[in-house]
């Protein structure tokens, strides 16, 4: 059976800081980031079905990025638990979108974060015929990270 990669693109916009950076990353700042989920598995040979000759229609991967990470994330704050004075302050304004991380929202750790939540998750909704192998977080257009599946 062929086993191909397919990519699906989404974007969305938050907010963070590097509390402790040494440079402008320390301040309240925001970005447009760029997720890219690259799944792998077989092509379909389903004559006649619409997921013929298809890995994943490109509109379900957009669909579980969107419902379980995207949306979550999009217009929020992110904010690791240990800066404390931060997330206090974000819990004083009312009905604040926050996203409370374990460690400092980094594109580093962002896309570790994001591989963590959407792989088990693709896993579960193909039956494990698909995985996600290699999750790409754009932080600006000319700053990225990449976090691949074991093996990959």
């Amino acid at each position: 059976m062929q086993r191909l990669t397919i990519t699906r693109r989404l974007e969305f916009d938050a907010g963070h800081r590097i509390p402790n950076h040494g440079g402008q990353c320390r301040h309240l700042h925001g970005h447009r980031y760029a997720l890219e989920l690259t799944v792998l598995g077989p092509v379909h040979a389903s004559r006649g079905q619409s997921d013929d000759g298809m890995v994943i229609d490109f509109g379900d991967i957009k669909q579980l990025a969107l419902k379980n990470l995207v949306e979550p994330w999009d217009h929020a704050f992110l904010v690791a638990k240990q800066d404390t004075v931060l997330v206090k302050f974000l819990e004083s304004l009312p009905s604040h979108k926050t996203v409370i991380l374990e460690d400092v929202p980094t594109v580093e750790n962002l896309v570790k974060f994001a591989f963590d939540i959407l792989a088990p998750i693709f896993t579960a909704e193909t039956k494990g015929q698909l995985v996600l192998k290699t999750v790409r977080l754009y932080e600006t257009p000319n700053c990225w990270a990449d976090y691949h599946a074991q093996g990959a």
